[in-house]
């Protein structure tokens, strides 16, 4: 058996091509990822027609894929520390492209939900690894600029999914989202295993129990999350899972203490940015994915907008995050990551107030495109300096690891979020008209601009940090 006392990461001194190519294949398929995560949401009103889906099976749609995504990512990190994080993103990459095709041919929701599960399990042993590549190929001084681009990039798929949701849904049929990521995939294995270095992490084993009670805990906990708005919040089918997933996860973090190797070391929760950062991207993904999936139907549902109009109406949103981040990801290392996510967070928490204020079926489209571009460029604002304030806080040889409990941390987010809008909503509406609707749309603004002033809060205790920017990305 191969052993190892010490990392292998890409050299941070690496020539910039070899950084840009590092740069270029993690984050497209970041935006891969983060597409499809985006995607569905202007291709739910179609998804329901054709294939005759529920307003629960439609949440499936979206939480499937994040169900399988937050169980396996810190899985998937640990893979990547032990067999390669180059290798195990290829093979991530390829699972993703394979399930893509599944979804395409899917003759019946049931089917459409398992691929999403697969698709969900391709990107976990995608996004911690895209990460963990990308903090071993750059140095401290450069990756927070790094991110920027990271981020700018993911803030693409933001921009594009529902657009291109919404075209291709209304120009050729819904299957073809999922078409899209199969030769996207295939170039991304290529290049991953044939213009980046492998690196690996510092343990020469995997922590085997770690890997069960992380995974089991973060079933119960998202599989209860997922079924409350059918099963009732207080049925046995919710609190038993939920309840067994928090004792599964207790039982980690006391294994963590003694392992030999363990795969999320605890001592990295001492430091406050670390700690905080996770929570601050639990609540980011919480409170935007949430968002997305109703403001996507809410212009379908709410105002009569067809799909490629529903995409372009999210536009302005999406946009932002193509921009900002790269501006964000500059200035983090000047100002550090704590004005960004406080004034970030606290600007989408606005944005959501001022939606649920004027939402209503008469409602302009103006009316709500301001509070669209404030709502975008705070959470565009935030995203990289969440993953700064995380991946800047670790030595590098724990870099795989803390990747892993920052993807965790951001799915089981999502996961928490759109169950907890979709709470919302069900108290205060349904489909039952545009006015049922726009009233329930209402109620899931406001528990968003909640859950984003809570990471706002979180935000507020992370420390400042000075870092001086220098090189070339």
């Amino acid at each position: 058996m191969r052993t190892r006392t010490s990392p292998t990461p890409v050299a941070p001194d690496a020539g910039p091509a070899r950084r840009r190519w590092v740069l270029v294949t993690t984050s497209v398929a970041s935006m891969m990822v983060v597409l499809d995560a985006l995607v569905v949401a202007t291709a739910l009103t179609a998804i329901r027609s054709d294939l005759g889906a529920s307003v629960a099976e439609l949440e499936w749609t979206v939480n499937a894929y994040g169900l399988s995504f937050a169980v396996l990512l810190m899985t998937a990190a640990a893979a990547g520390d032990r067999w390669g994080r180059r290798r195990v993103f290829a093979a991530g990459v390829t699972l993703f492209a394979a399930a893509s095709l599944i979804c395409a041919i899917a003759p019946g929701v049931e089917v459409l939900i398992a691929g999403r599960v697969l698709q969900g399990a391709g990107a976990a042993f995608v996004m911690p690894l895209a990460l963990a590549l990308l903090g071993a190929a750059f140095p401290a001084e450069l990756r927070a600029k790094a991110l920027g681009v990271f981020a700018s990039v993911s803030g693409l798929a933001v921009a594009l999914g529902p657009l291109l949701g919404g075209a291709v849904v209304e120009g050729i049929s819904w299957p073809w989202i999922f078409w899209i990521n199969v030769p996207i995939g295939v170039a991304l294995a290529y290049f991953a295993l044939t213009r980046i270095e492998e690196s690996h992490g510092p343990d020469p084993a995997l922590d085997v129990p770690g890997l069960v009670l992380a995974g089991a805990g973060s079933f119960g906990v998202v599989w209860g999350l997922v079924q409350g708005n059918s099963a009732g919040w207080t049925s046995l089918a919710v609190l038993g899972p939920i309840v067994a997933g928090l004792v599964a996860l207790g039982a980690f973090v006391a294994w963590q203490r003694r392992a030999a190797h363990p795969m999320l070391p605890l001592h990295l929760f001492r430091s406050r940015r670390f700690a905080a950062g996770n929570a601050v991207i639990f609540f980011h993904w919480a409170s935007a994915l949430g968002a997305v999936f109703f403001m996507a139907q809410f212009l379908q549902e709410g105002l009569g907008f067809g799909p490629l109009a529903a995409g372009l109406g999210l536009a302005p949103w999406g946009l932002t995050t193509m921009v900002v981040p790269q501006l964000a990801g500059r200035l983090v290392g000047r100002f550090g990551e704590r004005p960004f996510i406080v004034l970030g967070l606290g600007s989408h928490a606005l944005a959501m107030l001022w939606i649920a204020l004027v939402a209503e079926p008469a409602t302009g489209y103006w009316v709500i495109a301001v509070p669209l571009v404030l709502s975008g460029t705070g959470i565009a604002m935030c995203l990289p300096a969440a993953q700064s304030a995380v991946l800047t806080s670790v030595a590098p040889q724990f870099i795989g690891k803390a990747s892993g409990a920052f993807s965790s941390m951001r799915q089981l987010g999502g996961a928490f979020g759109v169950a907890i809008l979709v709470a919302g909503f069900s108290l205060a509406g349904s489909y039952a008209s545009s006015t049922a609707f726009s009233a329930g749309f209402r109620a899931a603004a406001v528990v968003s601009a909640v859950l984003a002033a809570v990471g706002a809060l979180a935000g507020s205790l992370i420390p400042r940090r000075v870092v001086k920017e220098s090189g070339d990305v």
